[in-house]
C-alpha cells in the first residue's frame, strides 16, 4: 500500500491538551486535513504519522506567512 493510500491514524484529542510546541511552548492546534500539529506562535507545522506527533523542530514545515 502506498503512503497515499494508507488509512491515516488520527490523533487522540486528550493527547492535543497536553502537548505544547517545543519552539515556542505556546498552544497547538490540530489540522486533521493534513495530519499536522500547528504552531501559530512558532510559524511550524509538526507532523503525525501514524497517530505520533513527531515534536522535533527539524521534522517541522515552516508555516507560509
Amino acid at each position: 500500500m502506498s503512503e497515499e493510500t494508507k488509512p491515516q491514524a488520527t490523533l487522540d484529542p486528550s493527547l492535543l491538551e497536553l502537548l505544547v510546541c517545543p519552539v515556542s511552548h505556546g498552544p497547538l492546534s490540530y489540522d486533521a486535513k493534513a495530519n499536522e500539529l500547528i504552531s501559530k506562535e512558532a510559524g511550524l507545522a509538526f507532523p503525525v504519522r501514524d497517530g505520533i506527533p513527531i515534536m522535533l523542530p527539524e521534522e517541522a514545515r515552516k508555516l507560509s506567512s
